[in-house]
């Protein structure tokens, strides 16, 4: 007869639940007295919290002090990004042990007489569960420039700041669903592979069949090994999704609300800080919206009660989030350090002291501003500093990465640029000629859609009303060189109790990467891909 599965709470304590439920207060209350205890276990063996009984702790050492007759090890689990620090009593101790090496300890926890940490372990036996070799491990140095981190990919979570990266996204991705159930949106899996464009853009991956009958050589091109018609896996071109937008408006007309944050993919050979050729949109719908004010709202209000729950919240979540935040600028400073250290001929700039979070209390201490696309030329017109060396786009025209980034730092805060010119942006978007009573300015044609810019981002998020009339729709189809025949699915959504309804789309990885302060979002995804880019 098979055992029954494991249950968690016989495991041993991670590092978070050992140094999170123990205080030094406690383990001097149990050293005082024996039937006191703060076990977050069955098991006394791995008993979090209770100084008088030994407790394992499995981890990676994270660096090594070797003196006469005792040694520290500081130890991580990946956990938290607090280490443990483990004393080994007696000479050689440590010996054969490197940065790297995985191990299991026992032992029990102490009040620390050092500085820096409140309990250490006082180990009784150490066991090397994996060996690093010193001279070949890449991660030795504590800071590493990222473009060496970015090329050992598969090892930089054991870096302090790309582990904290991992559970900042973790925590992030957990106040939005939580913001979302709040507000009655339900979550969909949306498809990854898709027949559609939704931008229109043609900036795709395609599929390509390869029948199992084909063994090219190496000399081989795809067209000679493509599959025939009657092989294809697929009858139709099949795409990889650039958005799961179109594929949430279906659920939309049933659900009302709904949300996704799900893998995108887009072929643009931008090499820039900004792009990605696979990251992670978080994307909402919701129907029976009549205003594009409406959507704005929705959308300030689902960052800024995010932000306000990362900054005041007392949940063990957000607590822990906070600490990734400023682990990571301490990290980042430490890499500017040592940028500066190796250029001697550049001053030292001075330490920075300003509170890692205090960005995010400035973006929820007032309203986000709201200009039009019209409003926003006119601003750059004026007030664009000629030292810029920025051109100031015609109406009509794109506003460029460098124009977006100076239009948020000259409102000092969050940016919604709304209704832009109807021939840059794409099919679906709702006319404003036909969502609103008045006169469109300027005989100008515009779109009910919107642009979030943040300061040092640029375009955070974008969202817009959707056209729900069904001629209209196939008109706009047309209009932009697309085929009404191949979005059939699609336009019997408004043949079949159409609603008014709206949406956005925001990338996960510039949003981490403004909450962190890391300029380039290729450090804050865990395999990042883009052009000429993928190793793993």
């Amino acid at each position: 007869m098979r055992r029954s599965a494991i249950r968690l709470s016989v495991l041993p304590p991670t590092l978070r639940t050992i140094l999170s439920t123990t205080t030094p207060a406690q383990i001097n209350a149990v050293s005082s007295s024996s039937s006191s205890s703060t076990s977050t276990s069955t098991d006394s063996n791995h008993t979090a919290g209770n100084g008088n009984q030994e407790i394992t702790v499995n981890g990676w050492i994270k660096s090594i002090r070797t003196h006469k007759n005792v040694s520290f090890v500081e130890v991580n689990d990946g956990s938290s990004g607090r280490s443990l620090q483990a004393v080994l009593k007696g000479k050689g101790k440590a010996d054969g042990l490197t940065n790297g090496t995985s191990v299991k300890l026992i032992g029990e926890l102490k009040k620390s007489r050092g500085q820096g940490q409140d309990v250490e372990l006082s180990v009784r036996d150490i066991e090397v569960l994996g060996e690093c070799d010193a001279e070949a491990y890449p991660i030795q140095k504590k800071s590493l420039p990222p473009s060496v981190l970015r090329e050992n990919a598969h090892l930089r979570f054991r870096t302090s700041q790309t582990a904290a990266v991992m559970r900042v996204r973790d925590a992030v991705m957990r106040d939005w669903h939580d913001w979302f159930e709040e507000n009655d949106f339900t979550h969909i899996h949306t498809p990854i592979l898709t027949g559609s464009d939704c931008e229109g853009a043609g900036e795709v991956f395609t599929l390509l069949d390869q029948p199992k009958s084909s063994q090219p050589s190496s000399s081989s091109s795809s067209s000679s090994i493509a599959a025939t018609k009657e092989d294809r896996f697929f009858p139709h071109n099949v795409n990889l999704t650039v958005s799961s937008q179109l594929h949430l408006e279906s659920p939309t007309h049933s659900l009302n609300r709904v949300y996704t944050l799900s893998p995108c993919f887009r072929a643009e050979p931008s090499l820039t800080s900004r792009h990605l050729s696979e990251f992670y949109m978080l994307e909402g719908e919701l129907g029976f919206i009549d205003t594009l004010d409406e959507l704005l709202n929705v959308v300030e209000d689902g960052i800024k009660q995010t932000l306000t729950k990362l900054l005041n919240s007392t949940s063990n979540r957000s607590v822990r989030l906070r600490d990734d935040i400023k682990v990571i600028s301490k990290s980042l400073e430490q890499q500017e350090q040592d940028k500066q250290d190796s250029e001697v001929d550049i001053p030292a700039t001075p330490v920075n002291n300003v509170d890692p979070l205090d960005h995010l209390n400035q973006i929820i201490s007032k309203p986000f501003t709201r200009i039009t696309y019209t409003e926003a030329l006119d601003i750059l017109s004026k007030e664009l500093p000629s030292t810029t060396n920025q051109e100031i786009p015609k109406w009509g025209e794109s506003i460029s990465t460098e124009n977006e980034k100076w239009l948020a730092s000259y409102f000092n805060g969050p940016l919604f640029i709304t209704r832009y010119p109807k021939n840059i942006k794409p099919f679906y978007m709702l006319p404003t000629s036909t969502s609103t009573s008045g006169p469109v300015q300027n005989c100008k044609e515009t779109v009910e859609c919107f642009d979030l810019l943040f300061p040092q981002i640029g375009e955070m998020a974008g969202g817009s009303l959707r056209e729900h009339d069904h001629s209209n729709l196939v008109r706009s189809l047309k209009e932009n060189g697309m085929k009404p025949k191949q979005y059939d699915w699609y336009l019997d959504l408004r043949k079949y109790g159409s609603i008014k309804h709206g949406g956005w789309g925001m990338g996960f990885e510039r949003w981490i990467s403004y909450l962190t302060k890391i300029q380039n979002i290729k450090d804050v995804i865990a395999y990042p891909r883009w052009k000429g880019h993928c190793k793993y």
